[in-house]
Parts: C-alpha cells; sequence; structure tokens
C-alpha cells in the first residue's frame, strides 16, 4: 500500500492510457462487426467466409501481430496506432460470429411481419433486428471488453501496454507491489466495464424488464 500512495500520479497515467488502449479498440470493433455480421447472416456463402476469416485472424498470437503491424501499416514499432488496430482486429474477430449467431436467433415470424409492412432490408434491420439482438450481442461485448483488457498488458513487452508496464517494471527492479497492484488494478477495470455493459445492456432493452415483471408473481 506505500508504495501505492507513493505511485499515485504514475499509476493514474497509466489507468488513462489503459482504458484508451482498451475500449477504443472494442467501439471501433463494434462498428465494423454490427455490418459485417448482417451480410454474414444474410447467405449461407457469406456467413462461412466472413466467420472461418475472423476466427483464423484470432488465433494469430497478439504480440506477433504487434510486431507485423508497423510495416503494414508504415509506423514505428512504438506507435500507439498499432495496439489499437491489433485490438480492433481481434475485437472485430470475437463480435462478427456473435452478431450473425444474434441475428440469425431473431424469430422469422418477427422478420417476415417486418417484411411484410414494408420494412426494407436495412430498415428492417435496424429498426428490428438490431434491437432485438441487443442482448447476445452485449454478452459479446462483454467477452471482447474484457479480453481487450487483458490483451493490452501484452504490449508492454515491447514498450507501451498501459498497466501492463507496472508488471515488466516490477519484475525487472524486483517491487512485487507494483506487479501486485497492477494486477489488482487491471481486474478492477475489466469488473468495471463488464457491470457497466451489463447495465447498458438492461438500458438499451427496457421491453425485457417489462416481460419479466409481467410474468412474476403477483
Amino acid at each position: 500500500m506505500t508504495w501505492v500512495l507513493a505511485n499515485l500520479e504514475m499509476i493514474w497515467g497509466l489507468t488513462l492510457e489503459h482504458i484508451v488502449f482498451a475500449l477504443v479498440p472494442v467501439v471501433l470493433g463494434i462498428v465494423l462487426a454490427v455490418p459485417l455480421g448482417w451480410l454474414a447472416n444474410r447467405t449461407g456463402f457469406g456467413r462461412t467466409l466472413t466467420i472461418n476469416v475472423a476466427g483464423l485472424l484470432y488465433t494469430v498470437p497478439s504480440l506477433a501481430l504487434f510486431v507485423i503491424l508497423p510495416p503494414l501499416l508504415g509506423t514505428q514499432i512504438l506507435d500507439p496506432i498499432n495496439v489499437i488496430v491489433a485490438l480492433t482486429v481481434y475485437t472485430v474477430a470475437l463480435l462478427v460470429r456473435t452478431v450473425a449467431d444474434a441475428l440469425s436467433a431473431v424469430p422469422s415470424v418477427v422478420v417476415n411481419a417486418a417484411t411484410a409492412m414494408g420494412y426494407r432490408p436495412v430498415r428492417r434491420f435496424i429498426a428490428v433486428e438490431l434491437p432485438l439482438s441487443v442482448p447476445v450481442v452485449v454478452a459479446g461485448v462483454r467477452v471482447a471488453a474484457v479480453s481487450s483488457i487483458s490483451l493490452v498488458t501484452v504490449g508492454s513487452v515491447i514498450g507501451f501496454g498501459g498497466l501492463g508496464r507496472m508488471f515488466t517494471d516490477g519484475f525487472q527492479r524486483d517491487i512485487p507491489q507494483e506487479i501486485i497492484a497492477g494486477i489488482v488494478l487491471v481486474l478492477l477495470m475489466a469488473l468495471v466495464v463488464d457491470g457497466a455493459l451489463v447495465l447498458l445492456g438492461r438500458l438499451l432493452t427496457p421491453w425485457s424488464r417489462t416481460v419479466t415483471t409481467a410474468r412474476s408473481p403477483a
């Protein structure tokens, strides 16, 4: 605890850096994965191709991806954009299948009813299919967000990584308090973000609370 109190400014700076590195890719990943998941859900071939490519991307080791991206993007090895791009790739790889599965789980009777009412595919997707798939999508986003928070720490091996620096610095200088503080902070961040996403999911699906209340005994 003494070490933590003596290094609060450094810890705060690393925490903010970690939040940016972890959550910006999640937001970008959602923006990319939703339309890709929709396209994948429209045809069997598109679904197979998209999901297989996403699965292949997710198998690439994170550290290797951090090293491969600079020559591909024309950036420096320590450029923060490398982390954001790499984690965005992982987020998209995780969420594409989730979005496609969530959309395919929407009852066909609802989709057919919307079509009969004159909803064209894009409007039907935005107004009917996507709202009904929110609970499943949010569950996938929770996994992606926690994974992103964890993967950011890997970047510390090559010189960046938010709270991950506390692991490498604590190991190199033999300061176990720094390592333990870093682990605790990463866990707390993951718990807070996961809880916030659960709350967001409830706010985005108010009808689910109405259904639950209606079914509960008087």
